[in-house]
């Protein structure tokens, strides 16, 4: 094989790599990452039921709150973060034991999947990923929930894995502009099915490389 034939060749190979992997169970990527299964909910199981109906407790008093009080930003995605207090509050009102989740190094980590470690009163394991949306937008194809091997992942148990969706709207409340939620849904995320969309980076040492700079200035 000639030079210009390999090269045509390995360009075609690594255009096929970096395609999208469609359609892979939620399941079997938790799997793959931490080595943990993702356990599945069962509506007709008394302890599940009874797991269900401290969500509903929580997320009724969750959102009440969150209402009353108002979520204060000028940025709407940054409306989930803020809503995580109150529903780690009213989890633990509710008799649960809620928490940033602890990395596989043993420290707790707001960002990434998931929001929030929950240990029920039969000591089982939930998490919980917060979510928010408004009627606009809530059938909207954009990328809404990602995940990505980390060596600090955050999934370090088997559990049941949930999503609580809040719709939220604005109001005016003394002459300013303040978010709140109007509804909630729980949702399960065992049956959901996630791609990989893979990319190329660089770090700024590679980028900043002084063979490199065509020109510069300052004021």
């Amino acid at each position: 094989m000639d030079k210009n034939s390999y090269i045509r060749q390995l360009e075609d190979t690594i255009s096929k790599f970096l395609k999208p992997l469609k359609n892979i169970p939620f399941p079997v990527a938790i799997k793959a990452i931490s080595g943990h299964e993702v356990l599945a909910f069962n509506k007709n199981n008394k302890e599940d039921q009874k797991l269900l109906n401290c969500l509903v407790k929580a997320m009724n008093i969750a959102i009440k709150d969150a209402y009353k009080t108002g979520i204060w930003t000028p940025r709407p995605n940054e409306v989930g973060n803020h809503i995580e207090p109150f529903v780690k509050n009213a989890l633990n009102n509710v008799g649960m034991k809620a928490e940033i989740p602890l990395t596989i190094n043993g420290k707790h980590q707001s960002a990434g999947y998931p929001d929030i470690f929950i240990k029920d009163t039969d000591n089982r394991i939930t998490y919980l990923e917060c979510k928010t949306y408004n009627q606009k937008n809530i059938k909207s194809s954009f990328r809404s929930f990602y995940f990505q091997p980390s060596e600090s992942f955050k999934i370090t148990h088997d559990a049941r894995h949930l999503m609580v969706g809040f719709e939220i709207k604005k109001e005016r409340r003394n002459e300013k502009s303040v978010f709140v939620p109007t509804h909630w849904k729980i949702y399960t995320l065992e049956k959901i099915l996630v791609q990989i969309k893979h990319e190329f980076n660089a770090s700024n040492k590679e980028i900043y490389k002084p063979e490199a700079l065509l020109a510069e200035g300052e004021i």
